[in-house]
C-alpha cells in the first residue's frame, strides 16, 4: 500500500512506499502514523519534491511536466542535459530554470554572470517571481522556527537561536550592507518608516511625494492586507493597473459633462516647451465642478502653422461640442500664430480670451524692472545669498525666526521677488537681533567678512527697510487678484473688479506722490488694454449680483456696451433675444424673484453662477446666458503648477516606455493633482508659493565672481541709482530673452 507523509507545508504531500516510509526514509514513527491512503493516480500528485524521495525514484515524465509549466521557459531554449541557453544574449548556463532565472533577474547571486540583454520588464516579472518563491520559503521557515519553539520550551537556546531565519530579499543581495533585520532596539513603527525611507532612497524619489494623499492611503491599504502582501509586478502597474485607473478618472470626467448642456466649460490651451525645445500644447477643460487634463499634443513642427493648428484646435473642440464651449483661453505664446482670429470667425459663440494670470504676472515683472525697486531687491537677495549659503548661519537664522524660512519661492521670477520681500519684511526685527546676538559675534566662520559687514550694513539701513515696505505695499494688491484667479474656480465675474480695486490702491498708497503713482498705474493700464481686458470680462462683471447691487461700483455705466456685444454673440438669433430687454430691466432693478430676501442675502455670499440658477427664472433667456458666462475660469495659473509633471515623465527614461502608456501615465497623474488641488482649502495652500525654496534662485545661489561688497560696488555709496543700466541689470535678473513663467 502507498501512503502520504506530511512535507514541509501542510498542503504538500508525497508519495512513499511502506518500506521507505519506515526504514529507508527513517520517518518518525509520529510523522508516520499520520500516514494515510491515497489513489495510486501518481498525475493527481501536487508536488514531487519530497525529502523522502531521491531524485532517482520520481518520475521523470512528471518532472518535466512541472518544468515545462515553468513560464520563464519562453525566455530560453532547452538543451541536453541540465543545461538551458538564454533567447536574449545566447549565454548557455548549466544548472537548468532556476539559475536561469537569477541569469535573467540580473541580481549578483547564486554565482550566475546577469543578462545584458534582457528586456526591463523581462527583468522585473522574474523578479518578482523569484522573490514571491522565496516568500514561501520565509513562510515555511517561520512555521518550523514556531515549532522547534515549541518543543523546546523551558529549554534555555543557544544564541544562535536568536538570530532570525528570514529569507533575504532580491534587495538584500543588490545591498549586502543594509541589514534585512531591524535591530532590538527598534520598534514596529521605527522599522516600518526605515524600510519606506529605503525605498525613497533606493529609487531617488523626490521628499514631496509624502505629501501626496495617495501616500498615505496607500500605507493604509497595504496595513490592513497584514503580513505576506505582495506588491504588484512593473507589468502589472504598466497594463492592469493604469488601464483600470485611466478609465476610473475617465468616467469621473464623463459626469461632469453632463453639466455643459447648462454651464458650458472653458477649454485651456497651454503651451510648455521641454529641454528638447519641443513645444507641447496641454489641454484642459473646466466647468464649475471640475478642471480636467484632456492631452497633450506635440506640435513642435507645426507651431507656427496657422493651417496645422486650426485643424488641432478644431479636433478639440469637436470633441468637446461647439455648442459646449464658451471661450478658449490661450497664454501669449499663441498670439502670433492667427489661431484665434480662425477661432472667432469660425464658431460665432465661442470667445477667445487672454489668460489673467499671465497678464497679472508681467504687471508684477514690471514693477520690480523699476529702478529703485531693482535696487531694493538685489540688497535684499545680498542678505539671504549669504544666510542660505552658509549652513550654520542659516541655522542661526531659523533659530532666530522660530525655523521659518527667510525667503519664498513663488511660481515665477516675479512673484518669488515679492513673496520673499515680505517674508523679509515679517522677519525684520529678529534679523536684526541675529546681527547683533552673542552667538553670531562668537562665530569666527562670519562675523568679519566682508559679506557680513554689508548685510548688517543693509539690515540697519532704515531706508532699505522703508523701500521694503513700499515694494510690499504696491505688489501685494496685485498677489491678492493673482491668488483670487490662481484657484481654479469660476472667477470670470470678479476679474474686473478686482484689478478695479487693485489700482485704487495705488492711487491710495500714492495719494501724496503723483509721479510714483503715474509710473505703476501706466504699467497696469498698459497691460490691461493691451493683454488683459476682455468683453468677456466685463459682461460677466455686469451680471455678477454681488457688483451689480453695490451702490459703490461705479464702472458700471462703462461696460454696458461691452455686456450688449457679449450678448449679441451668444444670442445670434432674433428669436433668441426676445424680450430680452425687459429681462436685463427685471435684473438690474432686482424685481421678481431677483428682489425676494433670500436672493438679496445670497449676493455676496453665493457663486454668481449659483445665484442665477437659483433665483434667475424672472429673466430665463438672460438667465440662461449669465449661468454659462459667470461658470467661467479666467486664468491657467493654478494648472501651470503642475509642469514639473511634464518635465518629469516626458523626459525620464522610463524603460524606454511608449507613446501610448507615457500619454496615459501623464492623463492620470495631471487629474490626480487636478483633483487634490480642487479639493483644497485656500486656507492650506499658496497658489502661488512652491512648497520648498528654489536652490538655484537669485535669493540663494551665488552668481559667478561676485564682489564681497557687490551691492555697493554696483550702486555707490548713496545707493541713488545714478550708475545703473536698467537695460542691463534686466539681462543680468532676469535673462537676456526671458520667457514669461519659465517657458
Amino acid at each position: 500500500m502507498n501512503y502520504v507523509g506530511p512535507g514541509p507545508s501542510l498542503t504538500h504531500f508525497y508519495q512513499v512506499s511502506d518500506s521507505e516510509a519506515v526504514r529507508g526514509a527513517q520517518i518518525p514513527t509520529r510523522v508516520a502514523a499520520m500516514m494515510v491512503p491515497i489513489y495510486r493516480d501518481k498525475s493527481k500528485l501536487p508536488n514531487l519534491r519530497s525529502p523522502f524521495i531521491s531524485p532517482s525514484r520520481r518520475p521523470i515524465s512528471l518532472l518535466s511536466m512541472v518544468r515545462e509549466k515553468d513560464i520563464c521557459w519562453e525566455y530560453a531554449e532547452k538543451l541536453d542535459g541540465n543545461k538551458v541557453k538564454c533567447k536574449f544574449c545566447q549565454r548557455i548556463l548549466n544548472g537548468g530554470i532556476s539559475r536561469l532565472k537569477h541569469h535573467l533577474s540580473r541580481l549578483p547571486s547564486k554565482g550566475v554572470n546577469p543578462c545584458s540583454k534582457v528586456r526591463d520588464e523581462v527583468t522585473d516579472r522574474v523578479r518578482a517571481i523569484i522573490a514571491s518563491k522565496e516568500e514561501v520559503k520565509e513562510t515555511s521557515t517561520v512555521k518550523k522556527q514556531k515549532l522547534t519553539e515549541v518543543k523546546s520550551l523551558g529549554i534555555a537556546s543557544t544564541p544562535k537561536a536568536l538570530i532570525s531565519m528570514d529569507a533575504i530579499s532580491p534587495i538584500m543581495k543588490v545591498f549586502p550592507t543594509v541589514s534585512p533585520m531591524a535591530s532590538p532596539s527598534m520598534n514596529n513603527q521605527e522599522n516600518a518608516e526605515k524600510s519606506i525611507a529605503l525605498f525613497f532612497f533606493e529609487n531617488k524619489l523626490d521628499f514631496s511625494v509624502a505629501r501626496s494623499s495617495s501616500y498615505q492611503l496607500m500605507i493604509d491599504a497595504i496595513a490592513k492586507c497584514g503580513p505576506g502582501f505582495t506588491g504588484p509586478s512593473a507589468e502589472t502597474l504598466k497594463t492592469t493597473w493604469l488601464e483600470r485607473i485611466k478609465s476610473e478618472v475617465g468616467l469621473q470626467s464623463k459626469d461632469v459633462e453632463k453639466e455643459w448642456t447648462t454651464t458650458g466649460c472653458t477649454v485651456i490651451a497651454d503651451t510648455w516647451t521641454d529641454n528638447k525645445s519641443r513645444a507641447l500644447i496641454n489641454f484642459l477643460v473646466s466647468s464649475p465642478s471640475r478642471t480636467f487634463f484632456h492631452k497633450s499634443v506635440d506640435a513642435s513642427a507645426y507651431f507656427k502653422n496657422t493651417k496645422c493648428l486650426a485643424d488641432l484646435f478644431d479636433s478639440v473642440i469637436q470633441e468637446f461640442g461647439p455648442e459646449n464651449v464658451v471661450q478658449i483661453i490661450m497664454d501669449s505664446s499663441f498670439n502670433y500664430t492667427g489661431i484665434a482670429s480662425h477661432i472667432v470667425q469660425n464658431y460665432g459663440t465661442i470667445f477667445v480670451s487672454p489668460c489673467a494670470s499671465q497678464c497679472l504676472n508681467l504687471i508684477l515683472e514690471e514693477f520690480s524692472r523699476v529702478d529703485w525697486v531693482s535696487r531694493c531687491i538685489l540688497q535684499a537677495q545680498t542678505i539671504s545669498k549669504f544666510i542660505y549659503n552658509n549652513a550654520s548661519l542659516l541655522d542661526l537664522m531659523k533659530k532666530f525666526t522660530g525655523g521659518q524660512d527667510l525667503i519664498r519661492t513663488g511660481i515665477t521670477k516675479s512673484v518669488s521677488n515679492f513673496l520673499s520681500l515680505q517674508s523679509m519684511l515679517k522677519q525684520r526685527t529678529r534679523l536684526k537681533h541675529m546681527f547683533h546676538s552673542p552667538e553670531y559675534a562668537s562665530n569666527s566662520s562670519y562675523p568679519n567678512k566682508p559679506q557680513s559687514l554689508s548685510c548688517i550694513a543693509i539690515a540697519e539701513d532704515a531706508d532699505f527697510w522703508r523701500t521694503v515696505e513700499e515694494c510690499v505695499a504696491i505688489s501685494e494688491p496685485f498677489l491678492k487678484v493673482l491668488r483670487e484667479v490662481s484657484e481654479g474656480k469660476p472667477t470670470v465675474g470678479f476679474i474686473y473688479e478686482l484689478m478695479t480695486r487693485a489700482k485704487e490702491s495705488i492711487r491710495t498708497y500714492y495719494i501724496m506722490d503723483e509721479n510714483k503713482c503715474k509710473t505703476f498705474l501706466d504699467i497696469v493700464d498698459k497691460k490691461w488694454r493691451d493683454q488683459l481686458h476682455s468683453p468677456l470680462h466685463a459682461a460677466a462683471a455686469f451680471l455678477n449680483p454681488s457688483i451689480q447691487y453695490n451702490p459703490e461700483i461705479k464702472f458700471l455705466s462703462s461696460i454696458k456696451e461691452d455686456f450688449y456685444k457679449v450678448l449679441e454673440k451668444l444670442l445670434p438669433v432674433p428669436d433668441m433675444r426676445r424680450d430680452i430687454t425687459n429681462q436685463i430691466y427685471t435684473f438690474t432693478k432686482a424685481h421678481g424673484m431677483f428682489g425676494c430676501s433670500l436672493a438679496k442675502e445670497a449676493r455676496t455670499t453665493v457663486s454668481p453662477w449659483l445665484w442665477w440658477e437659483q433665483y434667475g427664472d424672472s429673466a430665463p433667456g438672460l438667465q440662461r446666458v449669465a449661468i454659462r458666462i459667470l461658470s467661467q475660469v479666467c486664468s491657467t495659473f493654478s494648472f501651470q503648477r503642475h509642469w514639473s509633471t511634464f518635465q518629469q515623465i516626458h523626459s525620464e527614461k522610463r524603460n524606454k516606455i511608449d507613446r501610448e502608456t507615457l500619454n496615459d501615465l501623464v492623463y492620470i497623474n495631471y487629474n490626480l493633482k487636478l483633483a487634490k488641488q480642487m479639493k483644497a482649502k485656500p486656507l492650506e495652500v499658496d497658489p502661488l508659493q512652491v512648497d520648498d525654496i528654489d536652490m538655484t534662485s537669485e535669493w540663494v545661489e551665488e552668481s559667478e565672481n561676485t564682489s564681497p561688497t557687490q551691492w555697493l560696488d554696483r550702486f555707490g555709496t548713496a545707493l541713488d541709482g545714478s550708475d545703473l543700466n536698467t537695460r542691463q541689470f534686466s539681462a543680468a535678473m532676469f535673462g537676456a530673452n526671458d520667457p514669461i513663467f519659465g517657458l
